[in-house]
């Protein structure tokens, strides 16, 4: 007999789920566009990055800990170490570095681009995904499914065609086009870098008994080390002479 489905307030969980992610999707493009436009000093996106994995590693780590102290009766430091660093842990470097890139990246194209462009475009990654995930998981799409990829290509395709192109035909690109075009390769970039660390990540889940707090824990802590190295590299000569916070609002 199967088990039903997990309930919250009576929803299926796998429905809260999906809406929870629809609204946490479509929410992130908004507050990052508004978050980089509406103040004259913007923040440097390394250190956004930087903060955001410290926060869901402080998050995952908890978790972990209360799971690792329930298991074991007890808090043991030793045991959630073992857990986090022991084993096969290496495996997550990884997905750990291409997600801090695409981390990077996703700051700079909101940045050079509007939101509406950047949401759709950034769709994308489900082409990149799903084709990662025949390379190198070996799945099988039906014929319904590459033609709804197919058909997502073509609509991201048609939002790039501009809506008058009498001024840009012949004449080299303005600052803005160029700006634009930027925007779209980071977009590109980081569709490309979701999808293979994405697929890995997966195939990593699949081949271990860690739970995937665990798994988002470690996820969580190999992104500091490169996050850490974009603030001292990318922003590092700005950071210290304005500061680590410079551009946040209260």
């Amino acid at each position: 007999m199967l088990a039903a489905d997990p309930l919250v307030l009576g929803v299926p969980l796998k429905y809260v789920s999906l809406l929870v992610l629809t609204v946490q999707n479509s929410m992130l493009v908004l507050v990052m566009r508004y978050s980089r436009v509406t103040s004259d000093t913007p923040f440097y996106a390394s250190t956004a990055v930087l903060m955001s994995e410290l926060t869901k590693f402080t998050i995952c780590l908890f978790i972990t800990a209360k799971t690792s102290a329930a298991e074991h009766k007890r808090l043991s430091v030793r045991h959630i170490c073992n857990d986090i660093l022991g084993g096969d842990s290496w495996k997550i470097l990884i997905p750990a570095g291409l997600y801090t890139i695409q981390n990077n990246l996703q700051y700079t194209a909101v940045t050079l681009l509007d939101a509406a462009t950047f949401q759709v475009t950034y769709q994308l990654k489900i082409l990149t995904t799903a084709l990662c995930a025949v390379m190198m998981l070996g799945t099988r799409l039906s014929t319904q499914q590459w033609l709804s990829l197919v058909a997502l290509t073509l609509g991201v395709i048609l939002v790039q065609i501009p809506a008058d192109r009498s001024n840009t035909a012949g004449s080299m690109l303005s600052a803005t086009d160029q700006s634009q075009l930027l925007g779209l390769m980071s977009v590109f970039v980081a569709c490309v870098l979701s999808g293979l660390a994405g697929v890995y990540f997966e195939k990593v889940l699949k081949g271990s008994r860690k739970s995937i707090w665990v798994r988002n824990a470690q996820l969580a802590l190999f992104s500091i080390m490169p996050a850490l190295f974009g603030v001292l590299i990318v922003d590092g000569p700005d950071i210290r002479q304005n500061g680590f916070f410079y551009g946040y609002t209260a």
